[in-house]
């Protein structure tokens, strides 16, 4: 009996049928809107930094602490190479952004002060990401925050006017605040946002 070939199957059929290919997609769209975050997020909190709330607090020390639940967020999905490389783009785009936003030495203190606290975000939350699900996240993002801290406001204003020490300390105080509330919004995204083949589970 002669051979008939069956239907040819579309194209865009073997790309959905392809559980490979669909977890490319996955991985990309989750990494540009990590992305996508860490840049409004960056470049908001350099130009809020320059207004003060207080003595010890300015406007951009409620929005940057933000930063590091998408880190970790990204880490828990994806692993900490692709977190890296989050942090890596993140940092590049929000300094050029931040340049239009904020004067060029507050904007290049915040790239430095990011890129270090970032990527020893993202060691300390892989190496701890065995423990209890608060550890990691917990952990990170207050050592990350006082890492930041020190190095953004000792760069951006060390040497004027601005009392650079108390906001500081007001800073870091809000940030480790904002680490422990974040705990809840990263345990219920961790039903959503669930560890792939590649990276070890929380």
């Amino acid at each position: 009996m002669a051979y008939k070939p069956g239907p040819k199957v579309p194209q865009e059929m073997l790309i959905e049928m392809n559980p490979a290919t669909n977890i490319d997609r996955s991985v990309l769209r989750g990494m540009l809107i990590a992305v996508a975050a860490m840049i409004v997020l960056v470049s908001a909190s350099n130009y809020l930094v320059q207004f003060p709330l207080s003595d010890w607090l300015t406007w951009g020390a409620i929005t940057y602490p933000a930063t590091f639940l998408v880190t970790d967020l990204t880490n828990r999905a994806y692993g900490p190479r692709r977190a890296r490389q989050v942090v890596y783009i993140g940092f590049a785009l929000a300094v050029i952004c931040s340049l239009w936003l904020a004067t060029p030495r507050i904007a290049l203190a915040s790239g430095s002060a990011f890129l270090v606290a970032q990527l020893l975000d993202v060691h300390v939350f892989d190496r701890l990401r065995g423990g209890r699900w608060w550890q990691a996240p917990l952990a990170s993002s207050s050592i990350g925050s006082a890492v930041d801290t020190a190095l953004f406001f000792t760069l951006a204003f060390a040497g004027t006017a601005v009392p650079f020490v108390t906001l500081a300390l007001g800073d870091f105080a809000v940030k480790l605040a904002l680490a422990l509330l974040f705990l809840s919004p990263f345990r219920l995204l961790m039903a959503v946002v669930r560890p792939m083949g590649t990276a070890r589970p929380s």
